[in-house]
């Protein structure tokens, strides 16, 4: 589709008046051709019915002379139109003269407005106001008026001619204005028309612009299908969700996609089912179907239209989500100070040694539940402070280094269990496949990210304490790799656990999805969440797609900043950063 900007929709439309290489060539061609077939009739009957003499009664030599020169004269404009050498107000007025000087000595070698030569000057005039729209008719005019007077004159001075004569001169002279006016009229008329209609063009055109844009971007996809189920058209979107989409215009939609061609078909059986989430064979993307008639008829054209089921979910927790937020925002401070009480008493109650063993067992069941409710509050709380970053340069040797030390401490881990790695590019560009290591001190420190360090430590905090629930009580059961690329930065916490099940996976980063009792199901969401906000991401890498690090793992991914260090040429491994609590 041409692409039409609207700011120049004036220009286009004054490209259609006279000066319009568009129109006025196309009409000046066909009106040159015109008089070229004029003039070969005129000869054909001067040479052709010699007896009769119709043309040239009076002076057959004047009016040989004269249609000799008419034709040769008509030749030449029609190459000059076809070549375009003059403008084309230039050759529309050459041609009217033409006409003018060569009817006008025909019909006064003929015998004068008797003849009924001169009423093929209407014909010429009426045709150049027409092509001129309105421009130059009365000049025309005013040039054939004063040469029919003037070939009347001469033959009432030196012919035969009466003065009565000049009745049907005078008639048609006035004729001709009558005819220039009414093309001069209908021009205008004409213009306008063509005006709106260019107008109305360019606002069609711009709205079908708009349109192809409305239906390129939309969310949703959509597929149109004719009543013997062959695709007429679909948008980008549609074969992002059904695969089978991609080049299927013109194809029958069962040969395409089986599963929409079987809804289709149930749905043309029942136009009010509504049918649920539907998962592609080829994209593994759900969508929801929703089918349209266009018609009446009981087999129509259809539009299909497709919804990312995936987006569906994500609005309905962003509305579940602002509508938490509200609620608990209010009252979550109001919980924290009762929750603190309930703890700092069952603490003061741990201190009586005078307690029985099962009172020491209610303690201590009342603690863990206090602790967990303040957990939950608190990770409530962060739903509302997520688009609240502070982004800063980050060390993160220094980092997860101290990190690792509050964390065992804080969550009573033992620190053998944790191991910190590095793994940095020599050459500042990463070998797919390839792991890169080097024993450079200086160039492990001086691993930089630009990170909110609060919301670092909340993303860290979840996967190591998500580690720790699965992991293994063995040395370095679990692991944070630190990898580096030339513009990117990785974190990765493995651990030696079973992993992720396949059938949690599609819900693992939703919120307050758990497979833990005793968890909010709110960590890794919130996790992810805060990586957003920092330009960064965060997924879930199942095992044998990298060489390191093996098995499951969660993968940050971030900006690098870059130090100017120069690396060594030989590396080896970074030792792990152990410590025992």
């Amino acid at each position: 589709m041409t692409r039409i900007n609207p700011a120049n929709a004036t220009a286009t439309i004054k490209l259609a008046t006279f000066e319009s290489p568009n129109s006025t060539w196309r009409t000046l061609t066909a009106f040159a051709w015109y008089r070229m077939a004029i003039v070969l009739i005129l000869a054909s009957i001067f040479w052709g019915f010699t007896k009769f003499q119709i043309i040239g009664g009076v002076h057959p030599f004047l009016a040989a002379l004269t249609l000799g020169g008419y034709l040769s004269a008509s030749a030449v404009i029609v190459i000059a139109t076809q070549l375009r050498i003059a403008s084309g107000s230039v050759l529309l007025t050459a041609q009217i003269l033409t006409d003018i000087v060569a009817i006008v000595l025909l019909m006064y070698a003929s015998g004068g407005s008797r003849s009924g030569i001169g009423m093929l000057l209407m014909v010429s005039l009426a045709a150049g106001t027409l092509v001129s729209q309105g421009r130059m008719a009365y000049f025309h005019a005013a040039i054939a008026t004063l040469a029919t007077l003037f070939e009347q004159l001469w033959q009432l001075l030196y012919m035969d001619a009466l003065a009565t004569d000049f009745i049907p001169s005078g008639m048609l002279c006035i004729g001709y204005f009558v005819i220039a006016g009414l093309g001069s009229t209908l021009a205008k008329y004409a213009k306008g028309a063509e005006k709106i209609a260019e107008k109305r063009g360019v606002d069609l055109a711009n709205m079908a612009q708009i349109n192809a844009l409305v239906i390129r971007d939309m969310q949703d996809g959509f597929v149109v299908v004719d009543e013997l189920n062959v695709i007429r058209q679909h948008n980008p979107q549609s074969t992002l969700l059904i695969g089978g989409l991609v080049a299927a215009t013109g194809q029958a939609l069962e040969e395409v996609s089986t599963q929409l061609a079987q809804l289709l078909s149930e749905w043309r059986g029942d136009r009010a089912r509504i049918f649920p989430v539907v998962r592609d064979l080829i994209t593994k993307r759900e969508y929801q179907p929703r089918f349209v008639s266009i018609g009446d008829a009981e087999i129509s054209p259809t539009v299909v239209f497709i919804e990312d089921a995936s987006r569906i979910r994500s609005q309905a927790q962003q509305l579940k989500l602002a509508a938490l937020g509200r609620l608990t925002a209010s009252i979550a401070h109001e919980i924290r100070n009762p929750l603190s009480s309930i703890n700092h008493a069952t603490e003061l109650l741990k201190e009586d040694n005078s307690r029985s063993q099962a009172d020491a067992r209610l303690l201590s069941i009342i603690h863990d539940n206090a602790h967990r409710l303040d957990r939950l509050v608190e990770e409530v709380l962060y739903l509302n402070r997520r688009d609240r970053a502070h982004p800063e340069l980050i060390d993160l040797r220094v980092f997860l280094s101290q990190f690792l030390n509050d964390f065992c401490a804080i969550e009573k881990q033992p620190r053998r269990k944790y191991a910190l790695k590095f793994t940095i590019a020599t050459n500042g560009q990463k070998t797919p496949g390839v792991m890169q290591n080097t024993k450079s001190e200086a160039s492990a420190s001086s691993l930089k990210a630009f990170f909110d360090r609060a919301h670092l430590d909340q993303i860290m905090w979840n996967l190591a304490r998500n580690a720790a629930r699965f992991a293994s009580n063995n040395d370095e059961a679990i692991s944070i790799f630190i990898t580096t690329s030339l513009n990117s930065l990785t974190i990765a916490v493995a651990d030696d656990g079973p992993g992720v099940s396949s059938e949690a996976l599609p819900n693992l980063f939703e919120p307050f999805f758990t497979t833990d009792a005793k968890g909010t199901g709110l960590g890794l969401y919130i996790a992810r969440e805060l990586a957003e906000v920092n330009n960064a991401t965060l997924e879930y890498i199942a095992p044998r797609v990298f060489n390191e690090p093996a098995g499951h793992h969660f993968r940050l991914q971030m900006e690098h900043v870059v130090q100017k260090t120069t690396l060594p040429k030989k590396s080896t491994s970074l030792p792990a950063v152990n410590a025992d609590n």
